[in-house]
């Protein structure tokens, strides 16, 4: 007899795409704000003629911009990983967890959607 692969029904499949499209979209609002907030931090304005004010604004200018730059390829994988959690949705592999095969605890997939491993796999990695 062959052993038929778990995976969650199509309603349940139609919940997490919900979720997964509804994060999508905060998550795309969010870069958005994170990108003007980059570009107003490029052009500011402030001119000031004290040259120890002057120099610590550019190293806190500098600081900011690094933050907000890595701010944004955090959101930007966060936003890929979504993309690929909503293609195994369409290929009925999602919530399948890539090391144990079995399912991820739907409470898991509500709060952390793009996950593809289980708790019990993750702490194996610890």
């Amino acid at each position: 007899m062959v052993e038929e692969k778990m995976r969650y029904s199509d309603a349940d499949l139609a919940e997490f795409k919900e979720i997964i499209i509804n994060k999508m979209e905060k998550a795309k609002v969010d870069l958005e704000l994170i990108k003007s907030a980059y570009m107003n931090d490029l052009n500011n304005g402030t001119d000031d003629t004290s040259p120890t004010f002057k120099a610590f604004e550019e190293g806190s200018e500098t600081m900011s911009k690094e933050a907000n730059s890595q701010l944004a390829i955090r959101q930007e994988k966060f936003i890929r990983d979504l993309k690929n959690a909503l293609f195994r949705v369409e290929n009925k592999t999602y919530g399948v967890c890539k090391v144990t095969g079995k399912l991820i605890s739907k409470e898991r997939l509500r709060v952390v959607p793009h996950a593809t491993m289980s708790i019990e796999a993750k702490n194996l990695q610890r």
